[in-house]
């Protein structure tokens, strides 16, 4: 089965390059679609860039708060959601997701260190776990910890229904194994 992710931002992005070059497909999702209720793609999964919630990056923000309850839809009925960090001094820019969580802004290279078992791990297996840069932390959430740099998560986790969140601030593309099978593992949904 090929698999289908909707890259959510106002334009194409070396990001969406990549994930093609990954052998997805890739369909380009603009704060206008996203936010409007006659948008119907058909997804594996919605990957969020780094850089939504900084306004002087993206006005992307606004729509993601505007389909928060589309977005929860779309995971709980078998979507795969991959959120990057916020890159901005703003706690609450995660607030759209189903479930809570803040946000520290603090951008430098980290040691990263990766737990559990699964397909989260290998989001960093093409990088030098010893010093990927990150854009923030996540002092408070409600989800499990995947990822750790300096006693603070930067990978996290959550299922929601037949699909999951994964939200991270590292500030490097995943590993291309892991986007193979986080978009492959989801069901193809209407978003």
């Amino acid at each position: 089965m090929s698999a289908r992710a909707g890259f959510v931002w106002d334009s194409r992005q070396h990001f969406s390059r990549y994930i093609e070059d990954c052998g997805i497909t890739c369909e380009l999702v603009t704060p206008h679609m996203l936010a409007a209720p006659f948008f119907r793609g058909i997804f594996n999964c919605l990957i969020i860039p780094t850089g939504f919630g900084n306004p002087k990056y993206s006005n992307l923000l606004p729509a993601l708060r505007a389909s928060s309850l589309r977005i929860e839809k779309f995971v709980k009925n078998g979507g795969n959601l991959l959120v990057f960090g916020a890159a901005t001094d703003n706690p609450a820019a995660y607030d759209w997701l189903p479930f809570s969580m803040t946000y520290f802004h603090e951008c430098h290279p980290r040691k990263v260190v990766c737990s559990g078992s699964g397909v989260v791990p290998t989001i960093i297996e093409d990088f030098d776990a010893e010093c990927i840069e990150c854009d923030g932390s996540f002092p408070v959430h409600d989800a499990e910890t995947a990822g750790t740099a300096e006693e603070h998560a930067v990978i996290i986790e959550k299922q929601i229904g037949r699909g999951r969140i994964v939200v991270t601030s590292i500030h490097e593309f995943p590993s291309r194994g892991f986007l193979l099978e986080f978009c492959r593992s989801a069901t193809q949904t209407v978003f």
